[in-house]
This record gives C-alpha cells, structure tokens and sequence, in this order.
C-alpha cells in the first residue's frame, strides 16, 4: 500500500508506551466526571460497601462505578452488559476507572444496591454542571428530554424553576436507570458466548472471501 499513510505494525513493540493520560485531551468532560466523583463523601451519600470488608476477595471501590454509571448516563449507555464492554474498549472509559473493567453483574448489583444513592448523584452531577457551565455545548438527553448545560434565559433560578428543573433530572435519571433493569433482563440469551471460537470463524471468513473472489473471476 505504497504512497498511502501507514499504520504501525499490530505487533511491533516500542520502548516507550504512550500514556493513556495522552488519548484524552484537556477538555474532555470525561475528566469532570473523575474530579467530580473523587470530591464526593460517599458514605455520607448512603453507598455501601464503601469500607472495604477486612476478609474475603478485594471488591471494586464504589467511585469506580459510580464514575461508570455517569458517564454511562451521559452518553446513554443503557445495558450492564454495554458498560462492561465499554469499559474494554473505550478509551475513556479505560482512562476513567484506571483500566478497571467490572463485569455486568458487578455493575448490575451495585445498581441495586445504591439505586438512590445513584439517582442523587447523577441530579447533583448535572445540576452543578449547569451552574457552573462546564459543558458549554454538552446536552443530556435522555428519553428525548434534553438538559442543556447552559441557557441564557434560565440563568437566574426561582424557586419554582429550580424545583421543576430538579423534578425532570430525577425523572430523567430514574427512566435511565429502569432502562437499564429492563436491557439486563432482556439481553442474557443473546449475549451468551458461542462455543466456535472467534479464529474459526476468521478462517471461515477468509475461506468464503477467496471463494466470492474466484466466482466473481468466472463470471468476468
């Protein structure tokens, strides 16, 4: 593939690995979340577990999926099973939980015990970042209701208004949070693992592109 940009060699080792601080840039809102999550008092927030027990197998810290949690409502990731594979795959994430990657239970059974620790989060979560800007072009849509994080005309908050904004978050992020139960109950069938393996079915594919390949020549 000569006078085309190149890639790196998959299996070329370097001497210096690149920082996984370098894949996400200053102003990525994924590093509010981070801030945001490490300031708060989680046990004061009512979230369990965040003591670790003194015997048994290490557990994940609850700032860690909490930070999964809101980032997963941000951008509408609506499955236990989603996020678990979101957390091997997506940059950001990988960035925000230390390259932690909680299995689908792990992060279903944390939902179900701090449900409304959860909920009082996320509200608090948006509600500061309304105030204080820090998603200037940022929109939470959830259900199609959609929380801009700023607007001009809703600067000065009156009672009422603070109220009903605070009214619409919750119900925003309960319907996420059902969502979520209602995928978890949904997806197990379809997201069980096949016995042929992934290397099988690359051999096969490549076995049947060949044979397209010398149809295709026949008909030619």
């Amino acid at each position: 593939m000569k006078r085309f940009i190149e890639g790196e060699d998959r299996g070329q080792g370097t001497l210096l690995p690149e920082h996984l601080d370098d894949y996400v840039t200053e102003n990525n809102p994924v590093r509010v979340v981070d801030v945001f999550v490490d300031e708060l008092d989680l046990v004061k927030l009512g979230f369990a577990r965040v003591v670790p027990a003194k015997t048994g197998r290490p557990a994940y810290h609850p700032a860690v999926l909490l930070k999964l949690y809101i980032y997963g409502y941000l951008n509408r990731i609506q499955s236990s099973r989603r996020l678990e594979r979101e957390s091997q795959r997506n940059v950001e994430l990988m960035w925000l939980t230390r390259r932690l990657a909680p299995d689908f239970k792990t992060i279903a059974n944390f939902r179900k015990d701090n449900g409304k620790a959860i909920r009082n989060v996320c509200r608090q979560f948006v509600v500061l970042c309304q105030q204080l800007d820090l998603f200037s072009d940022a929109v939470v849509a959830i259900d199609g209701s959609k929380f801009k994080a700023v607007n001009s005309s809703d600067r000065n908050f009156t009672d009422a208004k603070l109220k009903r904004r605070m009214a619409e978050i919750e119900a925003s992020i309960s319907r996420y949070l059902a969502e979520l139960d209602t995928a978890d109950r949904q997806e197990p069938a379809a997201a069980q693992a096949k016995s042929v393996r992934l290397n099988d079915k690359i051999a096969a594919l490549k076995s049947q592109m060949a044979k397209l390949k010398e149809i295709e020549a026949k008909l030619k």
